[in-house]
């Protein structure tokens, strides 16, 4: 069990929850590097010096300083800091529940898991935590931890709550003018793609199989060096394409083959055909029809006088 970080009481209207946080999170320490000289790999050492003195400060007798801008100068010690008139200095005052996408990610700080307090009832514990699962909210809430208060939320993580500590609002900077300003069309079929190499590169991922490569691939420098071999060097990356025009087309179907060669050859399959841009298919064009055959006009109509000639010509001669 980790060491207890804060003790407090959640108060929400008149409940109260006495809870004692536990930190969440544990971030990789690797190998400990040193400043060193590089002429000759001895240790650097900083050392705390008084001005006034010119002596050397032993750390149980540093505080804290403030300079006004007349140059007045008053020292805080650590009882100053612990006795601040704080409302939130040991309670998790719960300000409101709001849903979850209220709060932008940005602003999402340390986590603490939190638990019961020694000796207290689990049921205003478990009645708040039911709450949050069954209304789907957080609850923003205000905490001072050391010396600096913050905003935090509560939510529900599996069975248990955590009080997540949160950037203030004007604590995150604006994103105006990050985003391309120009306008910009993207085809249906490039998103398409794009959806297309979305799904292969998410296909059967587990994230609790990544871990930290620099610690490692830093820890196998070391061992080279220790053992006098020649450390390993990684490939230089490709140069950037900067404002080259690119085919994009080719370069989201590359990127869905070789996505999904990468899948195959880790599920031991025979690797798949490229895959095709998505283009419509073109439509057939006409034959061109065959000229027909001159046809014969048809043979005028005899006239009335016509008729009457021939008739004459075949009636018989009389005797005469």
């Amino acid at each position: 069990m980790p060491q207890v970080t804060w003790k407090g009481v959640i108060t929400f209207g008149l409940v109260s929850v006495p809870v004692q946080l536990y930190s969440a999170t544990e971030e990789h320490s690797g190998p400990t590097l040193h400043q060193v000289h590089a002429e000759d790999g001895s240790r650097i050492r900083l050392k705390r010096f008084c001005e006034a003195e010119g002596v050397e400060v032993p750390y149980g007798e540093i505080a804290k300083g403030y300079e006004s801008e007349d140059g007045r100068q008053v020292v805080l010690d650590d009882d100053d800091l612990a006795q601040l008139p704080l409302p939130s200095k040991k309670v998790v005052d719960v300000l409101a529940f709001v849903p979850a996408e209220t709060i932008d990610p940005l602003m999402y700080s340390k986590a603490y898991y939190v638990a019961t307090a020694d000796k207290a009832p689990a049921k205003p514990y478990v009645l708040l935590r039911d709450a949050l699962r069954e209304s789907g909210q957080i609850a923003v809430t205000k905490v001072t931890m050391r010396t600096r208060e913050s905003l935090a939320v509560l939510r529900v993580h599996g069975d248990a709550l955590v009080l997540q500590t949160c950037l203030w609002p004007d604590e995150v900077r604006s994103a105006e003018g990050i985003a391309p300003d120009e306008k910009v069309t993207v085809r249906p079929q490039e998103l398409k793609m794009a959806r297309s190499l979305m799904d292969t590169l998410s296909e059967d991922f587990d994230l609790s199989a990544l871990h930290d490569e620099y610690q490692a691939a830093l820890q196998q420098v070391i061992d080279a060096k220790l053992a006098g071999v020649e450390a390993p060097h990684g490939e230089e990356p490709a140069p950037a394409g900067g404002a080259d025009v690119i085919d994009l087309m080719a370069v989201l179907r590359s990127s869905v083959q070789a996505a999904r060669s990468e899948h195959a050859k880790a599920a031991g399959r025979a690797e798949p055909a490229p895959a095709e841009e998505a283009e419509p298919a073109p439509r057939k064009r006409a034959a061109p029809r065959k000229k027909a055959a001159a046809e014969k006009p048809a043979p005028a109509k005899k006239t009335a006088a016509a008729k009457k000639t021939a008739a004459k010509k075949s009636a018989p001669r009389r005797a005469s």
